[in-house]
């Protein structure tokens, strides 16, 4: 005697599959955010003011 061999998942299974990387994903995402913050980066140090008053009464 043969057994059935089922080639489609359980719709139930692949959800509950889908679910899981979606979660995972979320969780790494969020984790990734989290560390990118930590991150010093450089800022500049000098502050620009730039007189824009003439460029505006030309215009």
């Amino acid at each position: 005697m043969q057994l059935k061999y089922n080639r489609q998942p359980k719709i139930g299974n692949t959800l509950f599959r889908i679910l899981i990387k979606t979660i995972l994903a979320i969780v790494v995402l969020v984790f990734s955010i989290f560390l990118i913050e930590k991150i010093k980066f450089p800022s500049p140090e000098k502050k620009f003011k730039i007189d824009v008053t003439n460029e505006i009464k030309k215009l």
